[in-house]
């Protein structure tokens, strides 16, 4: 179901935008300056991250972090590992095991198990965006959305990005708010931009 999915929304016109722009737009470290209320490429770069040094595919930049062990779990245990080493582009949105741990009791228990494949397949895809949306890329949607931008996941559902104090935070379906803590993590098939809340379809 994830791969399906995953294959039916690069074709969607929305990411197939952002994706477009994104390709063409200049790195954050390049951006110009902003106000306060504008974020900026680097985010909280002091926060727990992966190897920005790490190469490979966005799961094995993933997979060569001790803060996302959960996540890379989770994608094995979903069937998602084949593709999202695929050659997108694709953005991920990662939550750490912090992120998880904020979770209800047992919910991430319940959601490896075998029964609850197709559940946890559309929790994780609810975190990817087709196309290579970096930082800038992300910023300036956010601008020409006059303060937020819409994005549409891989799953089907939205995601909406604002600026919030110099960072850019991500709110779900259900309300939840996730901080982009660390941003443009790159792999060699598209961008990994580290989260702090799990989000939710």
């Amino acid at each position: 179901m994830g791969a399906v999915a995953l294959s039916a929304c690069q074709n969607d016109a929305t990411t197939d935008t952002a994706a477009t722009d994104a390709q063409t737009a200049p790195m954050a470290d390049d951006a110009p300056a902003t106000d306060a209320a504008t974020p900026t490429g680097d985010y909280a770069a002091e926060a727990p991250a992966m190897d920005t040094a790490a190469s490979g595919t966005l799961v094995e930049v993933a997979s060569g972090s001790p803060d996302h062990t959960t996540v890379v779990t989770a994608v094995q245990a979903a069937g998602l590992v084949d593709t999202l080493n695929g050659a997108g582009p694709f953005t991920v949105f990662a939550p750490t095991n912090a992120a998880f741990d904020k979770l209800p009791a047992g919910t991430v228990d319940g959601l490896l198990k075998p029964e609850a494949k197709d559940d946890l397949s559309g929790v994780l895809t609810y975190h990817v965006v087709s196309g290579n949306v970096d930082a800038a890329t992300l910023t300036q949607q956010i601008t020409d959305g006059g303060g937020s931008a819409t994005l549409t996941t891989v799953q089907g559902g939205t995601l909406t990005a604002r600026a919030d104090g110099g960072n850019v935070t991500l709110t779900d379906a259900k309300g939840n708010t996730a901080t982009v803590t660390t941003a443009d993590l790159k792999g060699s098939n598209g961008v990994i931009h580290v989260i702090d809340t799990v989000l939710m379809p």
